[in-house]
């Protein structure tokens, strides 16, 4: 055999195992998508919005400028947002009925009455974003996804796959990372720790964990075998990260509600909101991906 047919059997092969594992997400993100409208099961909803992030992040690595994917990734990214909305607002009553059960345990009837009505509030708004997603997912994953699908995998995919080097990204995003560290522990290591600014900037590394824990997963089988642990470490930084920030923007949701929205006395809002603010103190205190020694506001015992 010669060179040259070495060389286009080694792309046809490339081209062949992006497709495999390009296919295998899109079969599951379509079925998921069915599923999920069919009773809005969590998991259901959990699992499309899983897999059209993997194919967005296969896409990215394929396709940086999204020049040949515009409309296929632009179907997905909406697809995502609906989803993660239904996806954000079922996290955030799941964890309010387990914070209701408990201080209804405690007897603290008036803290249970005002998660009550956080919930009651946040159905409210899932069943206005559930509503959405009936409306336009099927259009997102109709024909023209599918026409834009056999189009990249028809004909467009042996030629980006056989200019992408996925390793290339991996080291990139892990270079994005350690700068945005960097600019994260200069934040909580000054006066602006505890400050909007400083947050953001926490949330911004969690994304750019996210986008390398996606990576690795998707991306395993064009990586080399030193990333393939990659996974396991950044899912446990966002994990970390995650925590902060799912309870900051929960206090951030009960202020933007407020407490004449949700029929609730001084006593009970300040007490209530204060102890989320303390949550997200301590989450943070305790978080091991960017060390916090004093943080403003944390009270030590």
């Amino acid at each position: 055999m010669t060179t040259e047919h070495q060389g286009k059997d080694r792309q046809m092969s490339k081209s062949r195992l992006w497709e495999q594992a390009l296919t295998k997400l899109y079969i599951n993100f379509q079925d998921y998508s069915k599923d999920a409208l069919n009773g809005f099961g969590d998991e259901d909803i959990h699992q499309a919005r899983v897999n059209s992030r993997k194919l967005l992040t296969l896409l990215s690595i394929l396709d940086p400028s999204h020049s040949v994917t515009t409309e296929l990734y632009s179907a997905l990214k909406q697809a995502q947002k609906r989803l993660g909305r239904v996806r954000d607002a079922d996290v955030l009553i799941g964890s309010f009925k387990e914070r209701r059960k408990a201080a209804k345990a405690a007897d603290q009837t008036k803290t249970a009455k005002l998660l009550k009505a956080v919930i009651k509030h946040q159905k409210a708004k899932r069943k206005t974003a559930r509503k959405k997603l009936k409306q336009e997912l099927p259009k997102l994953t109709g024909p023209a996804l599918e026409a834009s699908w056999n189009h990249l995998t028809g004909s467009g995919l042996a030629e980006l796959a056989a200019r992408t080097d996925a390793n290339v990204v991996m080291r990139e995003l892990e270079v994005a990372f350690e700068q945005k560290k960097k600019a994260c522990k200069a934040l909580f290591k000054g006066s602006e720790a505890g400050s909007k600014e400083a947050f953001e900037a926490l949330h911004e590394l969690r994304i750019a964990a996210k986008k390398l824990r996606y990576t690795a997963n998707a991306a395993a089988f064009a990586l080399d075998q030193k990333f393939h642990a990659h996974e396991a470490v950044y899912k446990a930084i966002q994990d970390q990260l995650g925590v902060i920030n799912d309870k900051r923007l929960w206090l951030e949701t009960l202020q933007s509600i407020g407490r004449q929205e949700l029929g609730a006395g001084k006593k009970v809002w300040t007490a209530f909101t204060e102890t989320l603010r303390d949550e997200v103190l301590e989450a943070l205190y305790q978080n091991e991906v960017v060390p916090v020694t004093e943080i403003p506001g944390r009270h030590h015992s």
